[in-house]
């Protein structure tokens, strides 16, 4: 008898990548756009997971618009749904402003001026980094372990 082939869930890869013009406009833009994406692949308007990226990509956004403006470029979202993972990227052309990265934030205590916000993402996401971003610029991601049930008004729970 020869064993069978494991079974394996089938992993739907969802992505999703927008530029916006680096204004607040653009920002708010970039949240609206993250949360209706969301909402096509199966996790409602104001679940926790939906309300969660809300923020972080509205941390990010924010940052990029602030503190990645580089005149005449935009900034880059993009969404990544693989598994159980939410990706959350956000790119901008200044790769000279960095923030410190995870652990290293300011501190509301200790009365530095930059970094609150990022305390949100770090707060908020499972995991988060800067990358570098070819040819210029960097990349901050997040990302969200989301459970394995999401709930939906329209059928219930499902599994996600």
């Amino acid at each position: 008898m020869t064993p069978s082939p494991a079974r394996h869930m089938p992993v739907t890869v969802r992505m999703f990548t927008q530029r916006f013009s680096s204004t607040p406009r653009g920002a708010h833009l970039a949240r609206h756009l993250a949360v209706h994406r969301l909402h096509d692949w199966g996790v409602p308007y104001g679940c926790d997971v939906s309300d969660v990226a809300a923020l972080i990509v509205a941390e990010l956004a924010a940052n990029a618009v602030t503190h990645g403006r580089v005149p005449g470029r935009d900034f880059e979202m993009g969404l990544g749904l693989d598994g159980r993972t939410l990706r959350i990227d956000v790119s901008d052309s200044r790769g000279e402003y960095r923030p410190a990265g995870p652990g290293a934030l300011a501190s509301p205590e200790a009365g530095t001026v930059g970094g609150r916000g990022l305390l949100l993402v770090e707060a908020l996401a499972d995991r988060w980094a800067v990358l570098d971003r070819l040819p210029v610029g960097k990349t901050v991601r997040a990302e969200l372990d989301l459970p394995i049930w999401i709930c939906r008004a329209d059928v219930g729970a499902r599994r996600l």
